[in-house]
């Protein structure tokens, strides 16, 4: 399956330029399959996408503003839904790609006993335990971090404490030394 990301290489605007961006710098990064296809300067891949965005999807004016992203012949989304799909690592199932094992979105699909190649996430031990101590792990660094929060702040109350308390020391030294005047 291969992911096609419809994007127009000379597009006046920037919004555009930096969504466009996004979305192959992120596919890159997951180092997965795609293809750019120019919308600029190939009427067909421009008539093709406008045909195959779903009508619902389109904006009121009836024109889709890449990127559009489709796998093979599927629509996936444009920049909007993809960005939440990021923001909910649910990138994979945004492309309607399995996820790869270890991913957090793998995790995510054992945990919510998705059928995934076949099999019930209960029916495979080996990959419920891997996404359990995924989870342990991923539940333990939050903790930690947490803890490392709750540490600092309770270090800044103390440092505001001892500043506050020096600071009225001082006042109490100022108003004894006026009152010796």
């Amino acid at each position: 399956m291969v992911i096609k990301v419809f994007l127009a290489s000379s597009s006046g605007s920037t919004a555009i330029k930096k969504k466009q961006q996004d979305v192959v710098g992120f596919l890159e990064a997951l180092k997965l399959d795609y293809t750019q296809l120019d919308i600029a300067c190939n009427e067909e891949n421009r008539m093709w996408m406008r045909q195959n965005v779903p009508e619902e999807k389109k904006p009121t004016n009836g024109i889709p503003l890449p990127p559009q992203i489709f796998n093979e012949e599927s629509y996936c989304g444009d920049y909007d839904t993809f960005f939440d799909a990021k923001e909910d690592n649910s990138v994979y199932a945004f492309l309607g790609l399995p996820p790869p094992p270890g991913s957090k979105e793998a995790a995510q699909a054992d945990k919510e006993h998705i059928v995934q190649n076949g099999t019930h996430a209960a029916e495979n031990p080996d990959d419920s335990a891997q996404a359990e101590e995924v989870e342990e792990e991923e539940e333990q660094e939050e903790e930690d971090l947490q803890s490392e929060e709750e540490e600092e702040l309770r270090q800044l109350e103390e440092e505001e404490e001892a500043e506050a308390q020096e600071g009225e020391e001082d006042d109490l030294e100022e108003t004894q030394e006026e009152e010796a005047e």
